[in-house]
């Protein structure tokens, strides 16, 4: 079961999971516990977005898919 360390006053959604060490060819690793909780698995797509200030996102591209047409179908409706 992925435990992950809980942030305070969080819940159970948000976690750390620790920290992943660059390799020379600029690969990390997904803790384990991370990878089962999200069910990323060998050959799986994922998304990585930055913002010089705030750092790095790693997230499947489907959930800012929906997240995208969310905020399309607001716009739309406003129209």
């Amino acid at each position: 079961m992925a435990a992950g360390k809980h942030l305070l006053g969080k819940g159970n959604a948000k976690r750390v999971f620790g920290t992943a060490k660059v390799g020379d060819r600029g690969q990390i690793v997904i803790p384990k516990e991370a990878r089962e909780l999200f069910q990323i698995k060998p050959g799986d797509t994922l998304l990585i977005l930055g913002d010089k200030n705030m750092g790095l996102v790693i997230s499947r591209p489907e959930v800012l898919s929906d997240l995208a047409n969310k905020i399309l179908n607001e716009v739309n409706r406003e129209e």
